[in-house]
């Protein structure tokens, strides 16, 4: 059996007892319950000439044996979660490269849960072409006790300019905007005390830090919809 989120920019592939992704260029992240969890670029998707046994995320329809098996974002996100965490009251939030979503239990049972789709320019992706264009690896990211306001994605670019031009680091400056999207994300959520966290942001040791700064945030990897697809 083999299970893939198709992210926009990312996908994350789990095998089970299988060995095909050894043949494409996938990154070996793990092993864990003789399974293989890996990470490749969405656009090598393409390349692959075989099909899945189920599926989610962004355009991932046409990549499985059987359509049936396709199941909707948010539903893996909280059937990983639920596999995972057993807390009565809970919020998980899944940040990607271009969507952000979360789901809430309370007293064990699913309460509420919201999806933003809208505004991409705030998520994953930018971080990732920022890092790129000013030639910063992100573990030399630090948390700033400052932030961005960000209201559009478009906006914190170009306040990231700004700064720069008057003389603030490349780092500094993406660290602020960094922290804008953590203060968004959690008021996203509806300002929890604790939440999990999924997504590529929980190898954004700036991200987490300063999610930190406002409720207390238990990163759970980015493999948790991909997971969600197993049972």
């Amino acid at each position: 059996m083999i299970f893939l989120d198709a992210g926009t920019t990312w996908s994350k592939i789990i095998e089970n007892k299988s060995s095909l992704m050894n043949n494409y260029a996938a990154f070996l992240i793990k092993q864990e319950n003789g399974c293989n969890y890996y990470v490749m670029p969405s656009q090598n998707l393409k390349n692959i000439n075989f099909k899945f046994d189920r599926a989610t995320g962004h355009m991932s329809l046409n990549l499985l044996k059987n359509k049936k098996n396709y199941e909707n974002e948010v539903i893996a996100l909280i059937k990983g979660f639920q596999s995972k965490v057993t807390e009565e009251n809970s919020v998980i939030l899944d940040m990607g490269s271009r969507d952000s979503k979360w789901a809430a239990f309370k007293n064990g049972n699913f309460k509420d849960l919201d999806w933003n789709t809208s505004c991409s320019s705030s998520t994953g992706a930018t971080v990732e072409m920022l890092l790129k264009f000013y030639n910063i690896k992100i573990e030399n990211l630090k948390f700033s006790k400052e932030k961005y306001i960000i209201t559009c994605g478009i906006f914190g670019l170009e306040k990231i300019m700004d700064d720069i031009a008057k003389g603030t680091s490349a780092e500094i400056a993406i660290s602020r905007f960094i922290h804008g999207i953590a203060y968004n994300a959690w008021s996203f959520a509806k300002r929890p005390e604790k939440l999990y966290l999924s997504g590529g942001f929980c190898e954004n040791q700036c991200f987490v830090d300063s999610l930190n700064n406002y409720c207390k945030t238990v990163p759970l990897g980015r493999f948790l919809l991909c997971e969600g697809l197993i049972n």
